[in-house]
């Protein structure tokens, strides 16, 4: 008997480590298609996926609270603002909306609304569409336009003034005699079908590449770096919120507020709707969803919102999302079509992802002939084979995926697809770790051409290097060219190779290099992450360099040694001696301090006793004089670590300005609430931690 309540217990452990394990390669699976749809605009999965993915995280921590981790992607929304734009923190935050797919999804929302609201009558909801195009944040300062920024991360986005500036239909001053102090309008930068088509016909005729889709075709348009550029792109711009209002008073649902828009000069889309009860909502999704090909632009759904503004007050917010909206999204699009090859392509961080080769094929609007496959296992759970005929979805309307293969119509000769042992393009082992599914390549950024532009980027990074002017775009034609091949090469530009790049004259040429030197001064946590070691992100960079203090130790380091830095496991110290075990990445790093890259001798404070040491600081709100960064790097620099939500395990919350439901969290907890000023004092060592 009792050696039947061991036997138990070990198999509840090993369901408790596995569910674990799954839920941290969710969350990194999830983080990683994330990155590219937000901050890349160059989606790896449909929206579909990512939306099972991001639902079956959501579930998971739901039913194993345990198994919530302050850095996952179910708290934060999209992505960070691009380097070669000038950041803009939002007053208010910029959230997102959890995802409806089925008629139970909006009853049970619906559900959840009367029950907030404590009503069993119906409740009266405002209808939008779900645009297809990029978030933006208008911002009216006395009734002029003043800045527009994107979403980023929801509470950092890019600047991108002189752009929106481009949009005809954006007034710039706003149409009343007694405008608000500040007004942050709220909505979406789109392109019309029509003038998507008419932007490809101007690409094909001028030989360049055409766009996808108008969702990509309005975030290339919008981060151009030359507002010329943007301005022959025919933008649009729908409201759809509001973020912060000052002056004036707050309409008193969203219908008043998008006809207060409309009222004042900006453009409100006229497909919407105010109605009651559930049923209507339902009924709206499907006429809309009839005339949806019909349609000017491209809509992948509708949102419901709670129209009173005094019932979404008392509704709030959960996480990352609004409780008093939801966007209904259409199901995906699919079509019937062979698989006439499977090769593989290997991403920017050596992932090698394998690619079905398809017989051109219709769906949700173009003609596909690839479709990610995603990685090996998924192949063979799939069981799809080369010369099977499969199902070929366009999700969200981005990129196609092979949903299932039709058995009965396999043909005999279907061939099995092996998974490369090598790359196709350097050559070096194509390496799966235990804990992934994704198998990569081992040559890494230096070897390996595919992920060398990937490397170089991440290398000169804003959290990086911070060479400011090297961007992704410069890269590409120094890679394309040869010019460059690691990042020590990066340093031996001269003004000649630079001036000779497109759209890169005397002065532009003479600020990179004035930028890489300045680069040159930097930290010892920026050179660590800035060499872009798996596994190893900002934080683990400040331990490392922390912990060992200079290079050599930390090259020499044992894996004993490196698992007593806070956070390091086994995974992150085997990339680690991975790293510095190959003689290419020690020559890499000989070079660039020889190049003159240099930084202040780290104070060594792994076994100090520093004012925050062993505590966890939640940051909400905007701060009168730090910034995030700055704040974070504060708290870091004196022993304490940064947490993105708060929990029992929280110390102190430093609330600034529109601090959110952080703060009243903090308040429900009893955490003590810190002020900078007094978060200043702390560090300074004149108050008791």
């Amino acid at each position: 008997m009792q050696e039947d309540f061991f036997d138990a217990s070990d198999k509840e452990a090993a369901l408790v480590s596995n569910l674990a394990a799954h839920v941290a390669q969710l969350r990194a699976e999830i983080n990683r298609h994330a990155h590219a749809y937000y901050v890349l605009d160059t989606p790896t999965i449909p929206d579909a996926e990512y939306d099972r993915l991001f639902s079956e995280l959501q579930t998971l921590e739901l039913q194993h609270p345990d198994l919530k981790t302050p850095d996952t992607p179910t708290l934060r929304v999209g992505g960070t603002a691009l380097p070669e734009f000038t950041q803009v923190q939002h007053a208010v935050a910029m959230l997102s909306l959890n995802n409806g797919f089925e008629e139970a999804d909006i009853i049970a929302f619906d559900r959840r609304v009367k029950d907030g609201l404590a009503t069993q009558q119906p409740v009266e909801y405002a209808i939008d569409l779900k645009f297809d195009g990029l978030a933006i944040n208008l911002r009216y300062i006395d009734g002029v336009f003043a800045q527009a920024a994107t979403r980023g991360d929801g509470f950092t986005g890019e600047d991108v003034t002189e752009n929106i500036r481009t949009i005809r239909t954006i007034p710039l001053r706003l149409n009343m005699a007694k405008p608000p102090a500040i007004l942050d309008v709220r909505g979406e930068v789109l392109m019309f079908k029509s003038d998507f088509d008419n932007l490809n016909a101007r690409q094909r005729a001028a030989g360049a590449k055409e766009f996808a889709n108008p969702r990509n075709a309005a975030a290339g348009s919008l981060r151009q770096l030359n507002s010329k550029i943007t301005a022959l792109r025919s933008l649009r711009f729908f409201p759809y919120g509001i973020g912060a209002l000052e002056g004036v008073a707050l309409p008193e649902s969203h219908r008043a507020l998008l006809d207060w828009y409309r009222a004042i000069g900006i453009p409100v889309c006229e497909e919407n709707a105010v109605v009651q009860g559930v049923e209507a909502l339902l009924e709206f999704y499907q006429a809309i969803q009839i005339k949806r090909a019909s349609l000017p632009y491209e809509i992948d759904g509708v949102v419901y919102k709670v129209n009173a503004f005094s019932a979404q007050q008392t509704l709030g917010f959960v996480s990352r999302a609004p409780r008093f909206a939801i966007a209904h999204k259409f199901p995906a699009q699919e079509a019937l079509t062979t698989v006439l090859d499977i090769e593989v392509q290997v991403g920017r961080t050596g992932a090698i992802t394998p690619v079905a080769r398809l017989a051109p094929v219709f769906v949700g609007g173009v003609t596909v002939t690839n479709a990610t496959l995603h990685n090996e296992e998924e192949i063979q759970r799939k069981d799809i084979r080369i010369g099977d005929t499969v199902s070929v979805r366009r999700a969200g309307d981005v990129i196609p995926e092979v949903v299932v293969s039709i058995l009965d119509k396999r043909p005999l000769d279907a061939l099995t697809f092996v998974m490369p042992t090598q790359c196709p393009v350097c050559g070096s082992a194509i390496v799966k770790l235990e804990d992934e599914a994704i198998a990569r390549c081992s040559g890494g950024w230096i070897k390996c051409a595919a992920q060398r532009k990937g490397g170089l980027v991440h290398f000169a990074s804003r959290k990086a290097m911070n060479i400011d002017g090297m961007g992704e775009q410069l890269i590409d034609q120094l890679v394309y060219r040869h010019v460059v091949t690691t990042a020590a090469d990066l340093y031996k530009l001269g003004f000649v190779a630079l001036a000779e790049l497109d759209r890169m004259g005397e002065k532009s040429a003479k600020n990179i290099l004035a930028a890489l030197e300045t680069s040159k001064t930097t930290t010892f946590a920026r050179f660590i992450y800035a060499l872009g070691i798996r596994h190893v992100g900002e934080a683990t960079a400040k331990d490392l360099a922390a912990r060992f203090g200079n290079v050599d130790a930390l090259v020499n380091a044992d894996e004993e040694q490196l698992l007593a830095v806070s956070d390091v496991g086994p995974v992150v110290a085997r990339s680690l001696r991975n790293f510095f075990s190959d003689p290419l990445n020690i020559e890499l790093i000989q070079q660039l301090i020889a190049s003159g890259i240099h930084w202040p001798e780290v104070q060594q404070y792994a076994d100090a006793v520093l004012p925050l040491t062993g505590k966890t600081l939640v940051l909400t709100g905007s701060l009168p004089t730090l910034n995030r960064d700055q704040a974070s790097e504060l708290i870091e620099k004196n022993g304490g670590k940064v947490a993105g939500s708060v929990s029992k395990k929280t110390s102190y919350v430093v609330a600034g300005d529109d601090a959110g439901s952080k703060l009243l969290k903090a308040q429900e907890l009893n955490i003590t609430v810190l002020s900078e000023a007094e978060l200043l004092k702390m560090c300074s060592g004149n108050a008791e931690t």
